[in-house]
């Protein structure tokens, strides 16, 4: 059996159309300061009209390839709370875009948990044999979900896509995943969720209301969940490889909010200047939060081979989980 799966090429992609706060708040009745000083948040982008989550994932796959230098993996995996249909599923026709053929293609959800719980799968993948490569892709047009005229969510989501390529080695190389930690409660389901359009409202036979389509969200127990499970599970991941906080050179945490963040780094008792942050720009991106930030950081160099990184994210389900490596010398395509 391979000793671990490794991170070996990264890319993200962003749409071009930007939202900023103050064309937002305009709608919503607030302020761009008002939106920034709760969330961090300066501006976000969002899809043209007939943009899918598909669309988004395809170039942001094509660059991760482009940046691992190979045209070809065995397995696509995509993390998405926005497919572009409810089946089947968006995964094969990403594979079929990008020339994959017919490689095992498949979705994942686990919300803004998706890009860790999808890294522990394409790892597991390798490391058990049954394939040598995976492109792992956190794609999301949540700005299909989400209500513009909702002061509470309306600010907080954007659109993007971000991936990378994991491909077989050893435990000792940079870049290398050999440990996770990951949970959910599924008895908190309520506090992110869109409640219609699924099996068990369908099966008593009434069309969702319109306002049940779209995404709601508990903000204030949702951050201290938040807080509390990503901070927790931090530890776990950092003790099955023997190291501490303090060894952690940079934090790479899902971007839901600025705040957040701060508090994990608090919790950690980790300087917050070790935050890779670039949620000002993006806004939250669920699935992609986490590689659009390993990209943006990498192509800054604010993210050098050689540094321990964490990653740790949290979102509906409820759903959490943790990573950690060493940087490897890859660069955004």
């Amino acid at each position: 059996m391979t000793e671990a799966a490794v991170l070996a090429g990264i890319g993200g992609f962003l749409p071009p159309a930007r939202v900023t706060n103050a064309e937002l708040g305009a709608r919503l009745g607030v302020t761009d300061e008002w939106i920034h000083s709760r969330t961090g948040i300066r501006e976000r982008r969002v899809v043209a009209p007939g943009t899918s989550t598909a669309d988004l994932a395809v170039e942001a796959g094509r660059r991760a390839l482009a940046s691992a230098g190979i045209p070809t993996v065995d397995a696509v995996l995509v993390a998405t709370t926005t497919p572009d249909h409810p089946m089947p599923a968006t995964a094969p026709a990403v594979a079929a875009r990008l020339g994959q053929g017919t490689v095992p293609a498949f979705d994942l959800n686990a919300v803004c948990a998706g890009f860790v719980y999808g890294l522990a799968t394409g790892a597991a993948l390798i490391r058990g044999g049954l394939v040598q490569s995976v492109l792992m892709i956190g794609a999301d047009v949540f700005s299909s979900v989400v209500r513009s005229d909702d002061r509470i969510t309306g600010p907080l989501f954007g659109d993007g896509a971000g991936a990378v390529v994991l491909r077989a080695g050893h435990a000792d190389e940079p870049g290398a995943l050999v440990a996770f930690d990951l949970g959910s409660d599924g008895e908190l389901a309520e506090l992110i969720m869109v409640p219609g359009g699924g099996s068990r409202q369908r099966s008593g036979g009434q069309a969702p209301a319109p306002e049940e389509m779209y995404f709601t969200m508990d903000g204030k127990r949702v951050f201290a969940a938040a807080v509390r499970h990503m901070s927790r599970s931090s530890r776990v991941v950092l003790e099955r490889l023997g190291r501490t906080p303090h060894e952690v050179d940079r934090i790479v945490g899902h971007q839901a909010n600025v705040r957040i963040l701060h508090a994990v780094a608090d919790q950690l008792d980790v300087s917050r200047d070790r935050l890779v942050v670039n949620i000002e720009r993006v806004g939250n991106t669920s699935a992609a939060s986490i590689p659009l930030a390993l990209c943006d950081a990498a192509a800054a160099g604010d993210l050098r081979p050689g540094e321990f990184v964490l990653l740790t994210a949290f979102g509906g389900g409820l759903a959490w989980g943790s990573t950690a490596l060493t940087w490897p010398a890859v660069s955004p395509a």
